[in-house]
């Protein structure tokens, strides 16, 4: 066999095994990247890639970017939380210890009426702590094969008779037929009727649930209304915990249909509020 021959089988092997380490080393860096991307999405940061390669040094500097981002968001979150819990319960405990001194030193008081206010004090605050333990002991979902057009029909049935008496309307278009989710249904009913309930209390007359597929072949709801817009300073503040601005208002529907969504793997945002429209969307993963 000529030389020439040699080298040509010895260069063709030589390309060839080039061609599979490349081949085998992406298809590895691809696996990392996927494993990662799963990891933060799951909200597991427990994990370091150790061999020392300049992917894994860019995936652990990505990593270390995320936890820094993460304890950032969870310090001001909590932040948040302590300044409307403190500000709750300072606004009930006040007048019941201003009362209390009253009722002790005054004689001219009125002892059943002060009463009767520290007791109506007493249970507002009880109301409050079990709202908190609501939204801090959200049951594990019951997840099952749901067809959207059925789920969203029984909200539409539900809410008929409500959408009736304000005047207002409630309606579904599927963008995409058939779409299928995995869900509880009946948590992610409780979702949409916080999602109505909110609309409804900001003025709409209009509330528009749509129902499409992303690029990611990911199922999007999006709960639309025409009510009075979220002003920009309250935006950051409406899914914490007992953030309200309504006389009325516990301030957890939002926080807890978030909760149940971050339960379903799954996310809810509010992508739009102008004078046009409010849009909340859910995205199941």
């Amino acid at each position: 066999m000529s030389i020439w021959i040699w080298i040509a089988v010895i260069v063709v092997a030589v390309a060839i095994a080039v061609v599979i380490t490349f081949w085998l080393t992406r298809r590895n860096d691809t696996k990392k990247v996927s494993f990662m991307m799963d990891a933060l999405e799951d909200g597991e940061r427990n994990f370091r890639f150790q061999e020392k390669t300049s992917l894994n040094r860019a995936l652990n500097r990505i990593h270390g970017i995320f936890e820094r981002r993460s304890a950032v968001d969870e310090s001001t979150s909590w932040s948040r939380l302590f300044r409307v819990i403190t500000h709750e319960i300072m606004n009930t405990i006040a007048p019941i210890a201003s009362l209390s001194d009253a009722l002790s030193k005054e004689e001219d008081v009125d002892v059943k009426a002060g009463l009767e206010t520290i007791s109506a004090s007493s249970k507002d605050l009880i109301r409050f702590v079990e709202s908190y333990r609501n939204i801090t002991d959200v049951a594990p979902p019951m997840r099952k094969a749901v067809m959207v057009d059925e789920l969203v029909d029984r909200v539409l049935r539900l809410n008929k008779a409500k959408m009736s008496e304000q005047g207002a309307t409630l309606t579904y278009q599927a963008k995409t037929p058939d779409l299928l989710i995995y869900a509880d249904e009946g948590q992610m009913m409780q979702v949409f009727n916080n999602l109505i309930k909110n609309a409804v209390q900001a003025g709409a007359n209009s509330i528009r649930i749509s129902a499409d597929l992303n690029s990611d072949d990911q199922t999007v709801i999006r709960v639309a209304n025409n009510g009075k817009a979220i002003p920009l300073r309250q935006i950051e503040e409406i899914f914490v915990p007992f953030y309200t601005t309504k006389p009325n208002g516990t301030g957890i529907g939002l926080s807890l249909s978030r909760q149940i969504m971050v339960r379903h793997h799954g996310t809810l945002v509010l992508e739009q509020s102008d004078n046009q429209v409010t849009v909340f969307t859910l995205v199941f993963k």
